[in-house]
């Protein structure tokens, strides 16, 4: 199953990519990916944690993914 994965902020620099085409288990959750991306980008394990949207609406661990989502790959915001 092949997913599109965006990144950005952080993210960006700790993978080395703005925006890639990636392949998936035929069936695989948020938690899933998150678990793929930190084995396959060890240095996202840099941030303490990121934010997971999918088809630009924010997804809690448990969604399952489908052939064609867009995952946004969101580092933690801090501003002030």
């Amino acid at each position: 199953m092949k997913i599109q994965l965006l990144f950005f902020g952080i993210t960006t620099d700790l993978v080395g990519e703005n925006s890639i085409f990636y392949d998936l288990k035929s069936v695989a959750t948020v938690q899933d990916l998150k678990n793929e991306l930190l084995i396959k980008y060890s240095k996202l394990k840099n941030i303490d944690e990121f934010a997971v949207a999918v088809n630009e609406e924010y997804a809690e661990d448990d969604l399952v993914l489908e052939e064609n989502d867009v995952v946004a790959i969101i580092p933690p915001v801090s501003g002030g």
